[in-house]
This record gives C-alpha cells, structure tokens and sequence, in this order.
C-alpha cells in the first residue's frame, strides 16, 4: 500500500501530516488578523500600512496564504501517490489543474509588489506619487482578477475531482471524501464574487478543516506512518 512504482512514499506522507498542522494553524490565525484588522481598501491605505507596520501589510494582503498554498503542493502530490492505483487518470488530471491553479495564484498575489512600490511613494515627490498610486491599483485590481479567478475555479475542481475519488477508493473512509466533496461545493463560487462569494468562501473553511483533519488520520493509520 505505501509502495507505488516500488517507491516508499511514507516519508511524503510523514511530511504531509506535519505541513497538515502548519496549514490548520494558518487557517484561524489568517481569519483573526483579518478581523482584528480588516485591510484598506485604498492603494493609499496600503501604502501607509505598509509604511507603519510592514509584516502586517504583507499578511493584509495574504502572505500567510502564500505559505499555505505552498502546502497545498504537498497535499496535492500525497492524494495524487495514495490515491493513483484507485483511479489514475482522475487524480493525475486533478493533480495537474490543483499546480498549475496554485501557479496562478502566486502571480496574482501583489503583496511584495505593494511593499515596493508603497517604499518608492514615500520618497518621491507629489507629482510622481500618483504613478505609483496607479501602479498600484493596477496591481489590486490584478489580484482579484483573471489569474485569481483561475486559481480559484481550477483548484475547485481539483479538489472535486479528488472527492470523487476518495469516496470510491476502498482505502480510505467515505466520510473524507465527503466532507471535501461539501468544501469544494461551497468553491464554486469565487470568493472574488462579491459578498456571496466571500460568504461561501468563509463557508467552504468549515468541511475542508475537517476533511484535511480527517485526511491526516487516515494517512497516519493506512500508511504506517
């Protein structure tokens, strides 16, 4: 069961389960800092966020969610090795459109780009501050645009299509494929779209803490770990 391709993947495993606990300590740690302090919703409040607290203004603008997405690549690998002798051509398409969902995300994610541009703001003049307050709109507006928006669709069907295939594996419990079948449902609907979005967004966090919880017990107990 841990071999494939005469392979030992435990050690995958072993590291998935760790970055596991990483990414549900992001989870609630990303949604109280959003919360105590909500981002501006200015390219100048940036800046001047950026200005006053400069780790703050990287996580208003989802660092955190570099990191986690960052997981997201060993996550997906783990499901892709567990899951190939189930269904390949499923999770190998799934595993694909989940990399290159994540690529998309990171080029859509301005927070380094708003850092340097808010440095050079403050040391130009008035006249060449507003090229630097367009440069950032402009960054802004990238970040929740086509590229986001690719990331998001792509990494839902990723997620669906691994569902499917772990309610019909005969490893794994049906109840993780479930409960990441009830996250990737509330996916559909970008978190870019508005307040709905936002709302199925926050909602799609509830099942996929409690898949990626449930997920990290079965591969500590299937796979020896």
């Amino acid at each position: 069961m841990e071999k494939i391709m005469n392979v030992d993947y435990r050690p995958l495993f072993k590291l998935t389960n760790f970055l596991i606990i990483i990414m549900l300590l992001i989870i609630p740690l990303q949604i109280i800092i959003f919360s105590l302090y909500p981002p501006p919703n200015t390219v100048e409040g940036f800046f001047e966020l950026y200005k006053s607290n400069v780790f703050l203004g990287l996580l208003s603008l989802d660092f955190l969610y570099l990191i986690n997405n960052t997981i997201m690549i060993i996550l997906y690998l783990s499901l892709f090795v567990a899951l190939y002798k189930d269904s390949p051509l499923t999770v190998l398409i799934a595993f694909i459109l989940g990399i290159v969902g994540l690529v998309c995300y990171y080029g859509s994610n301005p927070s380094f780009e708003i850092l340097n541009l808010s440095r050079k703001f403050f040391d130009a003049n008035i006249n060449e501050q507003i090229i630097y307050i367009a440069a950032g709109e402009t960054l802004l507006a990238g970040y929740s645009g086509t590229s986001f928006n690719v990331y998001y669709v792509l990494n839902t069907i990723c997620l669906l299509m691994f569902s499917y295939t772990l309610i019909k594996s005969p490893i794994f419990k049906k109840s993780v494929g479930y409960w990441a079948l009830a996250s990737g449902f509330f996916m559909i609907i970008p978190s870019s779209a508005g307040m709905i979005g936002l709302i199925f967004s926050l909602l799609s966090l509830i099942p996929w803490v409690v898949f990626i919880g449930l997920l990290r017990l079965e591969f500590k107990n299937k796979f020896s770990l």
